[in-house]
């Protein structure tokens, strides 16, 4: 396995684990950008991670599997005595922000391939 995919993949599971951390810690850090807006940022760099450490997994499964793990964020929001707000909104921010990449992703993979249909 190259050593950069090793590296990704553990930048990947890191970022992973602290994105976790940071949406189930009781007293979570108050930081003055807004909580939609930490939800996309996060959800684009795990997507973009994710993609680049399985790079011959499908975009579908990785849409589908990081889904997901933001569902477990919310439903894990909800137990009371962590003192956290489940919120739907939040599920489908972190949904927009995985879709986004992987149909920029997507269109990237296909442009490539129709400019390599166009050698000889």
């Amino acid at each position: 396995m190259p050593r950069f995919i090793v590296l990704v993949r553990v930048l990947f599971w890191t970022s992973l684990a602290f994105a976790f951390l940071m949406a189930v810690l009781p007293n979570p850090v108050p930081v003055q950008v807004n909580d939609k807006f930490q939800h996309f940022g996060a959800f684009v760099v795990l997507a973009a991670l994710a993609i680049l450490s399985y790079p011959r997994a499908p975009l579908t499964k990785i849409a589908v599997l990081l889904a997901l793990f933001g569902a477990l964020i919310e439903v894990t929001q909800a137990i009371p005595t962590l003192h956290r707000d489940a919120e739907l909104a939040d599920w489908l921010v972190d949904i927009g922000a995985i879709v986004a990449v992987i149909v920029l992703v997507a269109i990237q993979r296909v442009g490539g391939r129709l400019a390599g249909q166009g050698r000889t």
